[in-house]
């Protein structure tokens, strides 16, 4: 299996909702986290995006010369940015990095955050969109000349004239719980995701977008994005898990469930339900803990427990078909080495693949910014 850390681009401590023990998050704070997953063997990083992020592209861009083999999992926003930006950012950073990039594509699921940012879709005609938009997206990657005009895109004459290192494109991850979210996961995502929710939920979820990819023809890999509390014991885990939320009050739980449910995203509807806003019912599952929901957006969910058990619930998942792992654990620095050395021992990973060394081909200054010179010599394009 692979496991993957996180990146924090939006604060970080040892509790949740509050400022004590808080730190800031700044470019060394990254690169901190971003080495010790490199050099402890993590596979990558999930690096989050949103309003309350720091930009995603930017942060991990600026990492890529710290690390050497870890990869970087970024999200590209259908509606916030046109399809040929994003594959010439994608190409741009897969050739930079020697093939690190992996792709998370995020539809949105808080509309007005999503009215913040200028896009007034609602929740069906974004995906309508993130279907065209992945559409276009998949075949400049692939190398083709596009010609769409779609309901929500158009694009005359797209092409990259500068191809990315992974072929056709780097691996794109998707993410959604609503049938239009499965059916875009279906046609378009090489690895589907899912927050930690109970593993009998989780594979019910997977038969369906199986049952969706095989129509198609298609066969997706399977991902789950989770939170992790690994002690020596499972008493000092469930004690961290805790001192987690001890500065979590009930008002603070109370704004923070007013803000979801305004979301017509169904998988924050389904992290929601798994808790439904109670501190005293948090283990949902064995050693699956909700306490991270109560007042974060997006994955909610621990696994919380000793190494041989945390070990096995993993293993658990696994069986369900998952072979990547997205763990986060707070502070990230700190728990990142924590979780390596209790759970690494005790799983199948996969070691870190080098990074692609391939050089672009020298051609010279591409003439008058469409054609390159040896092509104009042979006749073609």
């Amino acid at each position: 299996m692979d496991l993957f850390w996180f990146i924090p681009l939006h604060g970080d401590g040892r509790y949740l909702g509050t400022s004590d023990g808080a730190r800031a998050v700044d470019y060394d704070y990254m690169k901190q986290i971003a080495v010790a997953a490199d050099r402890l063997g993590y596979g990558g990083v999930l690096l989050p995006t949103g309003r309350s992020c720091e930009d995603a592209w930017v942060a991990a861009s600026a990492l890529i010369p710290a690390t050497q083999r870890l990869k970087y999992l970024v999200a590209i926003r259908p509606g916030m940015m046109a399809p040929a930006t994003a594959a010439r950012m994608a190409s741009t950073f897969d050739r930079l990095s020697g093939g690190r990039l992996l792709v998370n594509v995020v539809t949105g699921g808080d509309p007005e955050e999503l009215a913040g940012d200028g896009l007034f879709l609602p929740h069906g005609e974004r995906y309508e969109l993130t279907d065209e938009f992945l559409s276009i997206y998949r075949q400049l990657l692939s190398g083709d000349k596009v010609h769409v005009h779609g309901k929500h895109l158009r694009n005359e004459g797209g092409q990259l004239l500068y191809p990315p290192l992974q072929q056709p494109y780097p691996p794109l991850y998707f993410g959604g719980s609503s049938p239009a979210g499965q059916q875009i996961a279906a046609d378009h995502a090489d690895v589907y995701l899912t927050w930690g929710e109970p593993p009998a939920d989780v594979a019910a979820k997977l038969d369906q977008v199986r049952e969706a990819a095989a129509a198609r023809g298609r066969k997706l890999r399977f991902g789950i994005r989770l939170h992790v509390i690994v002690r020596e014991t499972s008493e000092q885990a469930w004690q961290a898990a805790g001192e987690l939320i001890r500065h979590v009050d009930d008002r603070t739980i109370a704004e923070a469930q007013k803000v979801f449910a305004r979301y017509d995203s169904v998988g924050q509807q389904r992290m929601a339900r798994l808790h439904g806003g109670d501190r005293t019912k948090l283990e949902i599952s064995p050693n699956l803990w909700a306490g991270v929901g109560l007042v974060r957006g997006g994955a909610g969910t621990a696994l919380v427990g000793d190494p041989q058990t945390v070990a096995e619930r993993i293993r658990e998942y696994e069986s369900l078909g998952i072979d990547t792992f997205i763990l986060s654990g707070y502070p990230h620095l700190e728990e990142a080495y924590r979780t390596a050395e209790l759970l690494f021992p005790l799983l199948d990973l996969k070691p870190q693949a080098e990074p692609i060394r391939t050089r672009l081909r020298a051609s010279g200054e591409i003439v008058a910014n469409d054609l390159l010179p040896d092509t104009i010599a042979s006749g073609g394009r």
